[in-house]
């Protein structure tokens, strides 16, 4: 005896559709894993005299210009030098650097000098009118072409206690 195949695709497919429909129900009712946020970088004081390289400090690139992706270029860039990545996009600061300028209160800082050597333009600098986010924030204008220098070192000898956040990779 044999069982007409119609019948038994059709009873197959009923069975898939009604237990799709029940377990998507319960996961769209459940309620929502609230793991703990772990943190992503634990802080490591750079003492005086000690070197500061380029793995240990963020920067974020503000593009001004009006090439587009050009602060993601620089960005990259930095990144190939080991500079932490971190925000890139367009700029909402008053400041309209014709090449680069970096956002600070503060131009002596360790983290600063190391960023606007990478420069071959001359870096300007300027208060930062823009929330500040951790790191050095650069900003590129339209003449910021030049590119970095060839061959410079990335790392300075801190000549100040500094605090610095050192990303946690896991590997689970």
């Amino acid at each position: 005896m044999t069982i007409p195949l119609k019948p038994l695709t059709l009873l197959v497919a009923a069975i898939v559709l009604v237990v799709g429909t029940l377990v998507g129900f319960r996961l769209l009712t459940a309620k929502a894993d609230t793991a703990t946020v772990a943190p992503t970088c634990t802080n490591r004081t750079i003492a005086d005299g000690e070197k500061l390289t380029s793995n240990r400090v963020t920067v974020n690139v503000l593009n001004a210009s009006t090439r587009s992706g050009l602060a993601n270029r620089v960005a990259i860039n930095l990144q190939r030098r080991g500079f932490l990545g971190g925000t890139v996009g367009n700029s909402t600061s008053n400041t309209k650097p014709s090449k680069v300028t970096i956002l600070t209160a503060d131009r002596k800082d360790p983290r600063v000098k190391l960023v606007a050597m990478q420069f071959r333009d001359k870096v300007t600098y300027a208060k930062s009118d823009i929330p500040a986010a951790k790191g050095v924030t650069v900003v590129v204008g339209d003449g910021a072409l030049s590119g970095l220098r060839p061959e410079t070192r990335t790392f300075v000898v801190s000549d100040r206690p500094i605090q610095v956040c050192v990303p946690i990779i896991r590997l689970s």
